[in-house]
């Protein structure tokens, strides 16, 4: 069977027994530390692509891409504008809105609220709440009959349940800007449930009861948009509305939600760095152990010269053994990221019940677990860049041993 003199002796070499047991050990520690260094690399990436997947299909499917509000106070003959956005390039949908902030009350507790009064045909064009709302569908709220849907977290803490009533407390300034609140019953008819900070702050009721308690009419405030390329809803936003005839304030995703996505790049980049500073480290480790290796057997290179073996034949030898090492390491590491990867929500849940301390406040953060999905990109990326590291590493040795001369080598010995 055909065996390049170089893999063989490689194989040979790492195999022997050594007369020294600290190289043995650095060897075993060099082999830990890429392995840890390759799981580490691959259960960070992973979780960034959690973060990114929940960001995508918690906010961006939930909040609307753009928004146009009114510079000047309601709109009214909204139709013809809408029919004009819905025109512009790169928007696929369009919904009206009117806004009412307030303060929810029941009993002695006071829960701020950004309310949007939505029409539920039009908003679910623009919002994929289904999958998190109770209920199912926005078609829940029912004009004239004051139905809101609230987060999670304020229904929970108002202590409110499907049916239960509600009060919103709205402004009502005198001609000093100053004045009683109004107070209206709600009935609450489902439940937004992304387990995040916007169960904090959002909440849903029909759009024609938002105009009857803000007195326009037919009146809207603004419109919501869905545009096709999400990273320039803000450019998309803006030039759909620079035709139309009333003044408009233009924002998007970016401006209320944006630092995370800007926070889950910048962390990736961060983590791809640092941990590849640490998978140098201890690849670098195989120089020690290869270097020591040299000099444990400078007999046995000496004698195969003697024999005829070139120098490359004895550094690609020396790049064999410590690549075989290194490529052990990159193994486990490469299964145990993966299979940790694959595991690690129910592993930092299962943390967080024995330790009773919540790694993410849902009240700070937009989701409240450590979310994963598993790339076999990330895998091949993390696992060839360990495996390059490992073959710069053994370059400097092995050259070394390949410049040993025998008569050098045999008078030592």
């Amino acid at each position: 069977m055909f065996r390049p003199l170089p893999v063989y002796l490689g194989w040979r070499f790492s195999r022997a027994r050594r007369r020294n047991r600290f190289i043995s050990f650095i060897s075993v520690a060099s082999i830990l530390g890429i392995a840890i260094g390759v799981s580490a690399l691959i259960l960070g990436l992973s979780a960034m692509n959690g973060f990114q997947r929940e960001l995508e299909n918690r906010i961006l499917s939930v909040l609307p891409h753009g928004q146009l509000y009114a510079a000047d106070g309601p709109v009214a003959n909204w139709q013809g504008m809408q029919s004009s956005l819905e025109a512009a390039p790169g928007v696929q949908a369009v919904a009206p809105f009117v806004p009412l902030e307030g303060l929810l009350s029941r009993g002695s507790t006071l829960k701020g609220v950004q309310l949007q009064g939505v029409d539920p045909e039009r908003e679910m064009r623009i919002s994929a709440l289904g999958p998190y709302l109770d209920g199912g569908s926005l078609d829940v709220l029912k004009p004239g009959e004051r139905g809101i849907i609230l987060g999670q977290a304020i229904a929970d803490k108002l202590g409110l349940r499907a049916g239960d009533t509600v009060s919103l407390l709205l402004p009502s300034p005198d001609e000093q800007g100053f004045g009683s609140p109004r107070r209206y019953a709600f009935t609450l008819v489902g439940v937004l449930r992304l387990g995040g900070q916007l169960d904090t702050l959002l909440g849903y009721t029909h759009i024609r009861d938002a105009q009857e308690l803000r007195g326009i009419d037919d009146s809207v405030m603004g419109f919501h948009l869905k545009v096709n390329d999400v990273l320039r809803a803000d450019r998309i936003s803006f030039d759909a509305a620079m035709p139309l005839p009333a003044g408009f304030y233009v924002t998007s995703w970016m401006n209320s939600q944006g630092n995370i996505y800007r926070d889950i790049q910048l962390v990736r980049t961060l983590m791809i760095v640092v941990l590849l500073l640490v998978m140098a480290v201890a690849s670098f480790n195989i120089v020690s152990t290869l270097v020591m290796a040299v000099n444990e057997k400078k007999g046995d290179i000496a004698i195969l010269k003697t024999m005829g073996a070139g120098p490359w034949h004895i550094r690609g030898a020396f790049v064999v053994q410590g690549m075989l090492n290194g490529v052990v390491g990159v193994l486990a590491g490469g299964l145990l990221g993966a299979l940790l990867a694959s595991r690690l929500s129910a592993l930092v849940a299962g943390v967080e019940r024995l330790t009773g301390h919540r790694v993410l406040n849902p009240e700070v953060y937009f989701i409240d677990f450590i979310p994963t999905e598993f790339h076999w990109g990330d895998l091949w990326l993390v696992t060839g860049s360990a495996l390059v590291l490992i073959f710069i590493a053994t370059l400097y040795p092995a050259w070394r041993a390949g410049r040993l001369l025998p008569r050098q080598l045999l008078g030592e010995a």
